[in-house]
């Protein structure tokens, strides 16, 4: 039985998770829904329609997870609680002080329609929560830290690209090196945001605007920004295109912990990711997500969960006997 799924939002993210589907045979895209003008997009999946997103609610019956593919600074609070009223959802919220939130409004929708709401669903949030939570419990004397980068960060940049009198922006998110050297060393240093990364913006303003204005918007904005050594440079489209076009990114968590009856023995976990292209990697843990959504959900659970909340065998294509043959 294969999992149909919608698409809403088809920029970046929205391919990524198109491509994914391909990838899975037991996956199948049904629609993709936009609120630019359908007949604008031209999709890669033939026979799939591309749909208003005011159609979505029509195709209630035949969408079995809706994976929204929006921001998290504006889109995401909005459309995630929305959607859940209707569809089982999965979605890639990112804003990590104000998860608690989202998860409030999305379970209470969830709950009242019966479905599933999978939040904060991609690399991080997404795989580094999981490999954060297996590292401090099997070393839950010691500490972690988590490093992003260098690459692009999709929210960021979604962000910075909101703003009045911007036409682009690509937000690179940099680790500094001498503060990932200290924790793996087992230091355990007690790191701030500004003591671990800096943040490099590069930004396209339209015609006539106050780049004053956005550089301080950008330098001063809560939750992506305001803690961090920010630089803004402001370039040309053609610049942004030529040298920032590639999505990639990465980054690594780091636990460092003790065993023994008196701690005498130092253990360090270190878990990593390289990608080519943020975006596709995000839709392809949006896409196993949705699996998982739809097999939890005919189980018969229901209300909102995080990537901490699924078993990982319910991520998996493979049945429970291929799981403890091949991979256990």
């Amino acid at each position: 039985m294969k999992t149909r799924i919608g698409i809403m939002g088809y920029g970046n993210l929205g391919r990524g998770v198109e491509a994914a589907i391909h990838q899975n045979e037991d996956l199948e895209l049904v629609a993709v829904f936009t609120r630019r003008d359908p007949g604008s997009l031209a999709i890669h999946t033939p026979g799939v329609p591309v749909l208003s997103a005011d159609k979505a609610l029509s195709m209630r019956d035949q969408i079995d997870v809706m994976i929204l593919c929006g921001g998290s600074a504006t889109d995401l609070p909005q459309q995630t609680p929305a959607f859940a009223n209707v569809f089982n959802v999965v979605d890639s919220y990112d804003t990590h002080a104000r998860i608690p939130n989202h998860f409030q409004a999305c379970d209470k929708a969830s709950k009242a329609a019966g479905k599933i709401s999978l939040i904060s669903c991609g690399w991080d949030p997404g795989m580094f929560s999981l490999a954060r939570t297996y590292a401090s419990a099997v070393l839950p004397q010691g500490m972690h830290e988590t490093f992003w980068g260098r690459g692009v960060s999709q929210g960021h940049s979604d962000a910075i690209r909101r703003l009045e009198g911007v036409q682009d922006a690509r937000q690179y998110t940099v680790p500094i090196q001498a503060a990932v050297d200290r924790v793996r060393r087992g230091e355990q240093p007690v790191l701030s945001a500004r003591d671990k990364h800096l943040r490099e913006c590069y930004v396209v303003a339209k015609p006539g605007a106050d780049k004053a204005r956005i550089e301080e918007e950008i330098k001063t904005m809560p939750y992506y920004f305001d803690e961090y050594d920010t630089t803004v440079t402001f370039i040309t489209q053609e610049e942004l295109d030529r040298d920032h076009a590639g999505m990639p990114h990465g980054g690594t968590v780091l636990r460092s912990g003790v065993t023994g009856l008196n701690g005498e023995h130092k253990h360090t976990i270190e878990y990593s990711l390289t990608l080519d292209s943020n975006p596709e990697f995000t839709g392809s843990v949006l896409a196993a997500c949705a699996r998982a959504v739809h097999r939890l959900n005919r189980n018969g659970m229901s209300g909102c969960m995080t990537i901490l909340d699924v078993p990982p065998a319910a991520l998996s294509p493979m049945s429970g006997e291929e799981l403890r043959a091949h991979l256990l």
